[in-house]
C-alpha cells in the first residue's frame, strides 16, 4: 500500500499541485487519450531531437529579440521583421525557432561525414551545430554590404567547378561587390573548409571576416577567442581554429555585454589578443583594407578534423573524388535546364550523405540514421546506378537488427521491417546478387517479427490482424493503426517469401501476407462504410485528411494493387482536391507545409495512371527548389522557405532521382514501360532526350529519343540478363504501345495524340 502512496507519479503530481502548477501526470494522460493505446507513447529519439531544438529555441528567445541591432542570419532578419511576410509574432512563444527559412546547402567530399553548411545568404558553418563565419564589406562612406540583409535581387548563389564542388555566393549593393566560394579539401589526412572571399568597391573600405555565435538554427556559443601568438589564427573555444592566409590589418573583438563587434569603431578600437565572454556570445572581425576600384581576395581555412573515411584530396584531387563517385551513374539529358540541374544536384546530395556505413536524410537536423529514410534513399541510388555505394550501407543493416528481428531505428514505428525486406528483394532483382547466409538469417528473423507483431485476428474490431497502434511514419498523426505499416508489412512478407530458399518457409510467408491482405481489405471496407466513400484514410479509425497520403504506399512504391483500383483513384482525387497548395502536396499534420517527397509520391501514382497531373506536380516542385537545387523537408506556403525538418532533405533528392528514372523506365508486372512520365511535347519535340544506363530487374537499359532527318525515334540499348521483358512506350497521357523488344528502335511519328 505505501508503495502506491509514495510512487514517483504521486510525488510529482503532489509537488506540482502544491506549487500551483498543472499536474504533469494528468496532463500527459490526457494527451495520450488523443491517440490509440500503444506500447510506445512516442519514440524516444524524436523526443530527444525535439528537446534539443526547443532548448536552442529558448536560448534564441533570450539572445535575439533584445539585440536586434546585431547582424543576424538571414532567417532572423526576415522572421523578426514586422514588414516581411516571414514575420512570426512572439508574444506567447517560449521558443524562437527558424520556421520560415529552413534552407541550407551542405558542402563536402564523398565518403566523409563532415558537412559544411552554407545558408541562403552565404553564412558558413564549418562544424556540426557550431559557430559560423560571415563576410561583409564596410565602406568608409556609404552603405555597408551585409549579405543577410540583402533582398533577392542583390544576391545569387550557385554551384561552380567541373563537378559542382564549390558553392559560390555573390552579393552586390551599388558599386560594392562581394564573392565568396566555399569548398572542402583534404591536406595530410585532415579535412579543411576553405572560404575564399573577393571584395570590390569603388570607394575605400574594409573586407570583414566575422566570427558569429550562431548558425542557421540559432545561437551556438562562443565563450573564448584567442589570437595565436605570431600567427594569423583564431582559436575558438580552445579547440577550433580559423587560419587566415594573409595577416589582417586589424582584428577586433567584442563580448555580449558590449554588443556585436559589428558596432565597434574600426578606427578607434584598441586591438586585443583574446576575448572571453561568460554569456557565450563573443564576436570578432578580421579586417582587410580595400582600395578603390581594386579587388581584395582573402582565403580562410578551417580545419574540420581527421577524416578516416576520406582519402587525401588536394583542391584539384577533390574534383577527381567527385568524378570517381559519379562513375557509372545514370546520365540524363533533357531540354529543361532546371529539371536537368535538379537531377545533377540530387545525385551529388545522395552521394555526399552516404558514407561507408551510414546514409543521412540531412546534413544537420537529420544527421541521424533512420531505416525509413535509408530505404527510400538507397532504393533510388540502386535505380540510378550508384550500386556499390548503396550496397555498402545496405550490408550494415543486419548489424542494426535486434535479436528479436526488429529493424529498430525508432521504437514504436512498425514500418521498418517491411521496408528493409522490400529493399533487399529490390536489391537482389536489380543487381542479381545472391543473398549471403547472414542476410538469409536476417530476412527470416525480420519476417517472423512481422508475424508476431500483428494484432490478434478478432472479428469484432476494425484493426483485426493489422500491425499494432504506433507512431508509424511520424507525419501521419498520433498513435494509430496505420495502413502505411500494413502495406509495407505485406510487401515485406512477400519479399521474404521470394528470397527464401525453403519451400515451407516460403509458403508460410506467402500465407501470412495473404492473411494480412485480407485483414486490410476488411478494415478498408469498414472505413468505406463508415465514411461512405472509397478513399482510403490513414487508419480505419480516421476520417479523410492529409494523412491519407500514407495509404498511397500500396501504389507507390509497392505496386501491391493494380493502379486502376477505384480506392487508389478515390484517394488521389481527395488529395488533389483538398491537400494541394501551389500545386504541391500540403500536409496539415506535423509538417504544416508543402512536402516535396510526398508531392513526388503523388506524382508517381499519377504517372502509373497515365495522368498528366503528374507533370504539373513535378514542375511545381522544380520551381520551389532552392538556387542550389535543394528542398527542405517541408516548404512554407507563403515564404516558400523551409518550415520543417532539415534544410537540405536528402529523401526529397532521392525521390527526384526516382521520379526521373521512372519517367524514362519503370517496371510494371513482367515488363518495362518507357517514357511514361515524359510529357508528350518533349517526346515529339526536336531536342534529344537521354537516360541511362538504368538498372532494371532484366538488365541495364539506356533510352534515347532523337530526331533523325524528318523522323522522331525512340531508341534503346539493353543488356538483358535472362528473360527478355515486354516493352511498352507510353508518353504521359497517351495509350501504351507494345514494342518489339528485339528491335532497338521505334518510329514515333504518327503516334502523337
Amino acid at each position: 500500500m505505501w508503495r502506491q502512496w509514495f510512487s514517483w507519479k504521486s510525488v510529482i503530481s503532489r509537488v506540482a499541485r502544491a506549487k500551483g502548477f498543472m499536474d504533469p501526470i494528468a496532463f500527459m494522460a490526457q494527451i495520450q487519450r488523443f491517440a490509440k493505446p500503444s506500447e510506445v507513447a512516442a519514440p524516444v529519439e524524436l523526443i530527444r531531437l525535439s528537446t534539443v531544438l526547443q532548448a536552442r529555441g529558448i536560448m534564441n528567445s533570450q539572445a535575439i529579440q533584445h539585440n536586434l541591432d546585431w547582424v543576424w542570419p538571414y532567417w532572423v532578419v526576415r522572421q523578426f521583421n514586422p514588414n516581411d511576410i516571414s514575420f512570426v509574432p512572439r508574444a506567447f512563444s517560449i521558443t524562437h525557432i527558424n520556421m520560415t527559412q529552413r534552407n541550407w546547402t551542405a558542402v563536402g567530399l564523398p565518403d566523409s561525414n563532415k558537412y559544411v553548411l552554407v545558408d541562403p545568404r552565404g553564412l558558413v558553418t564549418p562544424h556540426y551545430d557550431g559557430w559560423s563565419l560571415d563576410a561583409w564589406i564596410l565602406p568608409d562612406d556609404g552603405d555597408f554590404l551585409i549579405p543577410s540583409q540583402l533582398s533577392q535581387e542583390h544576391f545569387s548563389q550557385q554551384w561552380t567547378g567541373d563537378y559542382l564542388e564549390q558553392l559560390e555566393s555573390q552579393s552586390h549593393l551599388g558599386s560594392t561587390n562581394l564573392n565568396t566560394q566555399v569548398s572542402v579539401m583534404t591536406k595530410e589526412d585532415e579535412l579543411f573548409c576553405q572560404l575564399e572571399c573577393t571584395a570590390q568597391s569603388q570607394t575605400a573600405g574594409w573586407l570583414a571576416i566575422s566570427l558569429r555565435p550562431y548558425n542557421p538554427e540559432g545561437v551556438s556559443f562562443i565563450h573564448k577567442i584567442v589570437k595565436e601568438k605570431g600567427k594569423a589564427v583564431w582559436k575558438v573555444n580552445a579547440k577550433d581554429r580559423v587560419l587566415f592566409h594573409e595577416t589582417p590589418q586589424k582584428m577586433l573583438y567584442s563580448a555580449y555585454a558590449d554588443g556585436d563587434v559589428y558596432g565597434r569603431s574600426i578606427a578607434d578600437d584598441p586591438e586585443v589578443q583574446s576575448m572571453n565572454c561568460t554569456v557565450g556570445m563573443a564576436t570578432a572581425m578580421a579586417l582587410y583594407r580595400i582600395e578603390p576600384g581594386q579587388n581584395k581576395k582573402v582565403t580562410v581555412e578551417i580545419p574540420l578534423g581527421e577524416s578516416p573515411e576520406a582519402k587525401p584530396h588536394s583542391s584539384t584531387e577533390a574534383v577527381g573524388a567527385w568524378s570517381k563517385a559519379l562513375e557509372g551513374v545514370s546520365q540524363l539529358s533533357v531540354p529543361d535546364s532546371k529539371i536537368q540541374s535538379l537531377y545533377d544536384n540530387a545525385l551529388r546530395s545522395v552521394i555526399l550523405h552516404t558514407t561507408q556505413e551510414d546514409v543521412y536524410p540531412g546534413p544537420y537536423t537529420y544527421k541521424h540514421f533512420w531505416f525509413r529514410d535509408a530505404v527510400f534513399i538507397l532504393h533510388a541510388m540502386l535505380c540510378v546506378g550508384l550500386t556499390e555505394r548503396a550496397t555498402k550501407v545496405l550490408n550494415t543493416f543486419p548489424k542494426r537488427q535486434r535479436m528479436d528481428g526488429y529493424f529498430c531505428s525508432q521504437n514504436g514505428e512498425w514500418d521498418s521491417n517491411g521496408q528493409v525486406l522490400w529493399l533487399v528483394k529490390r536489391f537482389q532483382e536489380l543487381t542479381q546478387t545472391p543473398l549471403s547466409s547472414e542476410w538469409k538469417q536476417s530476412v527470416r528473423k525480420a519476417a517472423h517479427w512481422i508475424q508476431r507483431k500483428r494484432s490478434p485476428i478478432d472479428k469484432g474490431v476494425p484493426h483485426s490482424g493489422l500491425l499494432p497502434s504506433g507512431f508509424s511514419a511520424e507525419h501521419l498523426g498520433p498513435n494509430d493503426y496505420y495502413f502505411w505499416d500494413d502495406f509495407w508489412s505485406v510487401a515485406g512478407l512477400e519479399a521474404a517469401a521470394a528470397l527464401s530458399d525453403k519451400d515451407k518457409e516460403k509458403q508460410d510467408f506467402l500465407d501470412e501476407a495473404q492473411s494480412l491482405r485480407h485483414c486490410i481489405d476488411k478494415s478498408l471496407a469498414y472505413a468505406a462504410l463508415r465514411l461512405n466513400e472509397e478513399a482510403m484514410p490513414s487508419s480505419p479509425y480516421r476520417r479523410m485528411d492529409s494523412g491519407a497520403i500514407g495509404s498511397l504506399a500500396v501504389a507507390y512504391p509497392l505496386q501491391l494493387w493494380p493502379v486502376e483500383d477505384s480506392r487508389i483513384h478515390a484517394t488521389m482525387d481527395y488529395l488533389w482536391k483538398n491537400c494541394r497548395v501551389h500545386d504541391g502536396f500540403y500536409h496539415d499534420m506535423s509538417h504544416s507545409g508543402i512536402n516535396p517527397y510526398l508531392t513526388l509520391h503523388m506524382a508517381q501514382v499519377f504517372m502509373q495512371q497515365g495522368d498528366e497531373r503528374s507533370w504539373e506536380l513535378v514542375e511545381a516542385l522544380a520551381d520551389m527548389a532552392s538556387p542550389t537545387g535543394q528542398w527542405p523537408e517541408a516548404i512554407h506556403p507563403q515564404t516558400l522557405g523551409g518550415c520543417m525538418g532539415d534544410g537540405q532533405h536528402v529523401w526529397a533528392s532521392a525521390e527526384w532521382l526516382q521520379l526521373i528514372r521512372n519517367a524514362f523506365v519503370r517496371e510494371e508486372q513482367e515488363g518495362l514501360v518507357l517514357l511514361s512520365g515524359i510529357p508528350v511535347e518533349w517526346v515529339y519535340g526536336k531536342e534529344t532526350l537521354f537516360f541511362g544506363p538504368a538498372p532494371t530487374p532484366f538488365g541495364p537499359i539506356t533510352i534515347q529519343v532523337i530526331t533523325e532527318g524528318q523522323q522522331r525515334k525512340l531508341k534503346w540499348k539493353a543488356d538483358w540478363k535472362g528473360m527478355t521483358p515486354e516493352l511498352f512506350v507510353k508518353p504521359l497521357g497517351s495509350e501504351a504501345i507494345k514494342l518489339a523488344a528485339t528491335d532497338p528502335e521505334y518510329l514515333l511519328e504518327g503516334t502523337n495524340p
